[in-house]
């Protein structure tokens, strides 16, 4: 046989049985997909996970678990066991370390979303996604006792505009026989959507919370104490007790100093964490899901890898004929295993290419699906090392499949190649 390129010669040999090929190529291409696509989101939806809150230096709340404190102040799930006192708080703003700070009440809901206290502080400072301010969709902040400022999720989940009137309840959860009915609070803004807790938060200054609990006491309403709105209004409304808040700090040097002073606070225990320490030992709790779904998608690559081998060797008995003949004008028995291992290589590699390509073109669709429903953000990046690896790696696997049915062609060749009997 000349010396023509089995490159050519696979090629040719594919082409012939396009079919087969192409539902081999897509069968690898969906499971590199996958395998990428996954890789791609968990990298995009840890990052998101990490910019939940930006900027901040410290969150300072009663003495607790880091986690429990990062969960109540920053996600608004579960509940601090304990307040920080007013005095304390100011305290510690008035440190010459501190930059600023923003003062956190929560203990209110409204139809299952939280209500949190601030100031105004929280537009000024309260950074997430790096470096991105809150801003509003429409409307103006709040300023007064008795107005509101809406999460981008709360106003479209309940069809709030500005201008409408909200009952702010007593604790949490959907539905509240204990409300504030006789102190509404009126809607003054709009968030623009974060992809954070912000968006799933009810925002109230300090002194709306400390009015609507003036007539209240150990979480119901002093009987024949009732105190109205317009009153309520002319009374000091400086808080007694906060839930936590969140610390910028003029150097990120001074940081663990004052981290230990805080810890170390001697009018009351409480706790000061590192948000981005936090938000990583948190995320390393659901790492589980990571490992699980890298798991599932190798699992599949390998799916579609023996699946590829099967197509070959299924193939073997009905090419023993064309094996016989390549051997027939001169083909060597290594050429013949060549011939198979190429098949295998380039079925991989045009594989690996479709499965480039779909996972660029699904992550082009889901990318505004995700930032929209789930707060995360999918960029459109080059190819990079772990992708370098995939590819390389499921063509490697594919070459060392295909020796598998080559080794059984180049045995079959020497067996049934044509000779001449006298």
């Amino acid at each position: 046989m000349p010396r023509s390129p089995i490159f050519r010669l696979a090629l040719a040999s594919l082409w012939n049985r396009r079919a087969t090929a192409l539902l081999t190529v897509f069968s690898i291409a969906v499971s590199v997909t996958l395998l990428l696509g996954v890789e791609r989101i968990r990298t995009e939806a840890r990052a998101s996970f990490a910019n939940t809150i930006s900027g901040t230096d410290l969150i300072v709340g009663a003495r607790s678990g880091d986690l429990n404190l990062l969960l109540y102040s920053v996600f608004r799930i579960g509940n601090a066991t304990n307040n920080v006192t007013w005095q304390s708080y100011r305290d510690l703003a008035a440190r010459r370390e501190v930059a600023w700070t923003i003062p956190i009440s929560l203990g209110d809901s409204h139809r299952g979303y939280r209500v949190m206290g601030t100031s105004s502080a929280y537009l000024e400072h309260y950074r997430y996604a790096g470096d991105r301010r809150l801003e509003l969709a429409e409307g103006e902040p709040m300023a007064g006792v008795f107005e509101t400022m809406l999460g981008a999720e709360v106003a479209k989940q309940l069809g709030y505009r500005v201008g409408q009137q909200i009952v702010i309840a007593h604790g949490l959860g959907t539905a509240s026989f204990l409300e504030h009915k006789d102190k509404p609070f009126t809607v003054t803004g709009i968030l623009k959507k974060t992809g954070t807790p912000v968006d799933r938060t009810i925002h109230v200054t300090l002194e709306g919370i400390e009015a609507i609990h003036a007539d209240w006491q150990q979480g119901a309403p002093l009987p024949g104490q009732r105190v109205s709105a317009e009153e309520v209004q002319q009374r000091d409304l400086t808080p007694t007790a906060i839930t936590a808040f969140l610390v910028g700090l003029k150097s990120r040097v001074a940081t663990f100093r004052l981290q230990r002073a805080i810890n170390e606070y001697p009018e009351e225990p409480l706790s000061a964490v590192i948000p981005g320490v936090a938000l990583q030992q948190l995320w390393d709790l659901v790492g589980v899901v990571e490992i699980a779904l890298l798991a599932i998608s190798g699992c599949v690559v390998l799916g579609g890898l023996l699946g590829m081998l099967a197509a070959i060797l299924t193939s073997l008995n009905e090419r023993r004929r064309e094996m016989a003949i390549l051997r027939s004008v001169g083909a060597r028995p290594w050429q013949v295993f060549g011939l198979l291992v190429s098949e295998a290589g380039l079925l991989a590699a045009a594989g690996v290419a479709a499965g480039f390509a779909f996972t660029y073109l699904a992550l082009l669709a889901v990318a505004p699906f995700a930032e929209d429903a789930f707060g995360i953000v999918v960029r459109l990046r080059p190819p990079g090392t772990y992708d370098a690896i995939v590819a390389g790696g499921v063509v490697l696997a594919a070459l060392l499949m295909g020796m598998l049915p080559a080794w059984r062609a180049y045995r079959n060749a020497l067996a049934d190649g044509l000779t001449i009997r006298v």
